[in-house]
């Protein structure tokens, strides 16, 4: 029977941290969720507060982190281009120095550490799929290389401490993800569709629509996490993602096929330094961790829709009753 560990996720607050929590709490381990809630929801984690073996701590990564565990997942940083791009220079911190001082709290607690990086390390790619082989065609100086470099540098970060003091490193590469907790205003294609289908408004699609992405469902992605995590014979990079590739169009049209909108689709310009191509060679995971995603994009999107159903009605009722306060208001003043 395994021992219970004691498990620190950074940005656990967020989309990937909350059911990164919830899947570590449901094994028996202790976690402890550090978030300074700059894109991370408390609404993710609510559901957790009071379980036992659940501790909340507000921090931000740039600053040193006390605490005793035996594993780290370093899921701490926005993600999607709307909130990495708002602050660059604090998503370049907090890439670097957020890896500098999450490893040196595994280096003095002999903690074993993943750090979750991205596909963006492979730039807008001339090799397809992108095998962990590639080395990536990224711009240094664009209006992306903050988050695109920022995970390149944590990488190397990674690895030289692997190197020279013996830190015990994991390191995945995620690839699109997609479930329900994404944040509704992320900018990230699955959600734009999803909530300009569910309101019958425009679907936004850049460029001609044929640039092609894969979708991995949350639930797939979080099993590959913990399995690399747990797992003897590697420490990375290794790339986690859904090898089904779909473009921008067939995206759309899934999707309102699934929500049965009226939406119509409009075109604007492709953002610089958007890939046109982003599919994982996952042969790596499926050989060392026995691992490759289950859940078929249509069923992993018909719980999305479900869950952002339900949060635009949570947002509808908020706004009634606000409404409803403000007109009380309004007429308890003429009677005064």
């Amino acid at each position: 029977m395994d021992m219970c560990k004691s498990i620190l996720v950074t940005g656990g607050a967020g989309f990937l941290g909350s059911h990164l929590c919830e899947r570590l709490l449901s094994q028996g381990d202790e976690v402890i969720c550090a978030d300074n809630f700059y894109t991370g929801r408390k609404d993710n984690i609510a559901h957790l507060i009071g379980h036992p073996k659940f501790e909340l701590i507000r921090h931000d990564v740039n600053f040193p982190l006390y605490v005793e565990v035996d594993q780290i997942y370093n899921l701490a940083c926005p993600a999607s281009p709307v909130h990495y791009q708002f602050d660059p220079v604090m998503t370049t911190k907090t890439n670097v120095h957020g890896a500098i001082n999450l490893l040196g709290l595994a280096k003095r607690t002999k903690a074993r550490i993943l750090q979750a990086s991205t596909s963006e390390v492979y730039g807008d790619p001339d090799r397809h799929p992108q095998p962990e082989a590639y080395w990536g065609m990224v711009n240094p100086i664009g209006p992306r290389s903050c988050y695109d470099e920022g995970k390149r540098c944590a990488e190397t970060l990674f690895f030289d401490y692997h190197r020279q003091y013996g830190v015990d490193i994991r390191v995945a590469r995620i690839f699109n993800t997609y479930g329900p907790r994404m944040h509704p205003d992320d900018g990230r294609v699955v959600s734009n569709f999803i909530i300009q289908a569910l309101q019958d408004k425009e679907i936004t699609i850049y460029g001609n629509g044929l640039q092609s992405r894969s979708f991995c469902y949350v639930d797939d992605l979080i099993e590959g996490l913990v399995r690399l995590m747990n797992c003897e014979d590697i420490t990375g990079p290794v790339n986690l993602g859904n090898s089904g590739e779909y473009s921008m169009l067939e995206l759309a049209e899934k999707i309102l096929e699934l929500t049965g909108s009226t939406s119509q689709l409009r075109f604007y310009p492709l953002p610089e330094d958007d890939p046109r191509q982003r599919c994982p060679d996952i042969s790596q995971a499926a050989q060392y961790l026995g691992w490759s995603p289950t859940c078929e994009l249509s069923v992993g999107l018909r719980h999305t829709i479900e869950y952002f159903k339900g949060l635009l009605q949570e947002m509808r009722g908020a706004s009634n009753q606000r409404r409803a306060s403000m007109a009380t208001e309004r007429y308890l003043r003429k009677l005064a």
